[in-house]
């Protein structure tokens, strides 16, 4: 009796300390950090030739880390790929890897870095979290041997994971990710067995974590959110942005308020491949973003987020717009092509009205008022409810108001960056077979549109006051997480055009691909 009313006490004793030390806010940041690459990816480098270049660019973030930690910062994101690059062969890539134990060992790489072999990459990132009170996540590359007993060992005798890493502000190594979704190219890396679902918790809050192209699937994205309920997502990546629907800042903070979490996004830096684009989000709206294809320069972005947010309230995505009687406009449907996906679309011929686009069971309704109808700039609406098959298999349902390159139809979904027609008001919303849409709103530059506008519980995402700058998306971008499956045939067909075209192109400086 005596020992179970001691554990009680103890237990709620635990429990007060912690409640007491937690807190409702935080400094969270992210590093946009402008990559150091190696001269060459192909060719096999020494242990001793890599740590050299991981090094030069670890100092880059040392500078971000210490520069956040001293602003109050409690928790730094870093890139995908920000500590040795990308386009490695399985061998080269070997000697930038290490060893990265499960965090359940309760390793502090910084007191103890030779307990796990050679590990200066981890202990340098353990004391950089340590000595600045920071937690610190980064992507490093990790290492396992395996042998011919495990019948999916590959055949250079080890896996290597695409690896992200949390330390703890006193330098322990609180959580390590294997990326589950590999993006076309990742052949350098193996995706672990089962998807790996990562939390771990803090006085600020629950967080989970994953990568790039993990984004679009279910696991372990969704299921961060919708089974582990965290409250926080660390997100890094190395991402390519293709408009109009999937620029970084554009999908990523759809993508937390879709979710009803705080993401934090940190992107590589480099233009040249169309790679920058970071931000830390609440579910509400962006608290602060970079987009920057001008400079090549990194940027740190701080911001202050609720530990614990809101979640908004259950959205059913088809409620207002089943209700919608179809009126004619008298203006003929055309198809366009929107990143390799055939969509739906017709044309805004005045400056206000109403109007309803369908593609098999999607029907996308817009109400809207434009400033004034410019003769120079094409807006359409568009519909898609299919599979996408082009780096990667993924079912879409998307409705879209969006800008045409030119007044030619045909360009209509192609990328476009700026725009001169301001709308005053729209409403946007579409008979969705999924509960699981993210809200994007993107104008002219590139740039968000943070308190603007808001998604109701019936499924409309409508304007709160007139954009602040010329509108280039307004967009509810669906996923259908069920329907992804394709037959292996089409995949593998799919996937090898995919890699003969990359093999034409790549040499003459074109790049197909958007994220890593």
């Amino acid at each position: 009796m005596i020992s179970s009313q001691l554990l009680a006490y103890v237990a709620i004793l635990v429990f007060c300390t912690f409640q007491a030390h937690s807190l409702e806010t935080f400094i969270a940041a992210v590093y946009e950090h402008a990559v150091i690459l190696p001269n060459a990816t192909l060719t096999p480098v020494s242990r001793e030739e890599a740590l050299p270049l991981m090094n030069r660019n670890l100092d880059l973030l040392e500078g971000a880390i210490t520069s956040a930690a001293k602003q109050g910062a409690h928790i730094i994101v870093t890139p995908e790929d920000g500590v040795y690059g990308w386009n490695f062969s399985r061998d080269t890539l070997y000697p930038y890897l290490e060893d990265i134990p499960d965090p359940a060992v309760n390793w502090i790489p910084c007191n103890n870095p030779d307990r796990f072999g050679h590990t200066p990459v981890q202990e340098r990132l353990s004391c950089l979290a340590k000595d600045n009170s920071i937690y610190v996540v980064a992507n490093i590359g990790d290492k396992k041997p395996c042998n011919a007993s495990d019948p999916e060992c590959p055949p250079d005798g080890r896996y290597q994971y695409n690896t992200d890493v949390v330390f703890d502000a006193q330098g322990k190594l609180v959580a390590r990710y294997h990326k589950q979704n590999l993006f076309m190219g990742e052949d350098q890396f193996n995706a672990p067995k089962e998807p790996e679902v990562v939390t771990f918790n803090t006085t600020f809050g629950k967080f989970g974590i994953f990568t790039c192209f993990d984004i679009l699937f279910y696991n372990p994205a969704v299921t961060l959110v919708t089974d582990f309920q965290v409250d926080t997502i660390l997100f890094p990546t190395a991402w390519m942005n293709v408009l109009p629907h999937l620029s970084a800042i554009e999908f990523h903070s759809a993508w937390a308020m879709g979710m009803g979490v705080n993401f934090l996004a940190s992107n590589i830096h480099y233009p040249s491949m169309k790679m920058t684009g970071s931000g830390i989000y609440a579910p509400d709206s962006p608290r602060a973003f970079h987009y920057d294809m001008k400079t090549e320069e990194g940027k740190l972005l701080l911001s202050q987020l609720d530990s614990h947010p809101h979640h908004p309230a259950v959205v059913n995505w088809t409620s207002f717009a089943s209700g919608v009687k179809t009126l004619s406009t008298g203006n003929q449907e055309f198809n366009s092509t929107v990143f390799f996906d055939e969509f739906t679309f017709l044309e805004l011929t005045e400056v206000t009205g109403n109007y309803t686009v369908c593609q098999k069971a999607l029907c996308c309704h817009l109400s809207y008022k434009m400033s004034e109808k410019r003769s120079d700039e094409v807006y359409a609406l568009g519909a898609f409810d299919g599979l996408h098959t082009v780096e990667g298999s993924y079912y879409l349902q998307v409705c879209t108001l969006l800008k045409c390159r030119t007044t030619d139809l045909h360009t209509c979904g192609d990328s476009v960056e700026t725009a001169s027609t301001r709308f005053d008001t729209f409403s946007l919303s579409g008979t969705f077979g999924t509960q699981h849409v993210f809200p994007e709103v993107l104008l002219s530059e590139i740039q968000l549109a943070p308190g603007e506008f808001q998604v109701s519980s019936d499924g409309r995402l409508f304007s709160l006051q007139p954009p602040s700058g010329p509108v280039l998306t307004v967009t509810l971008y669906g996923r259908l997480y069920e329907k992804d499956q394709v037959s292996d045939a089409s995949s593998d067909l799919t996937a090898r055009a995919l890699r003969v075209m990359l093999i034409v192109l790549i040499p003459v400086g074109f790049s197909l691909s958007w994220t890593d």
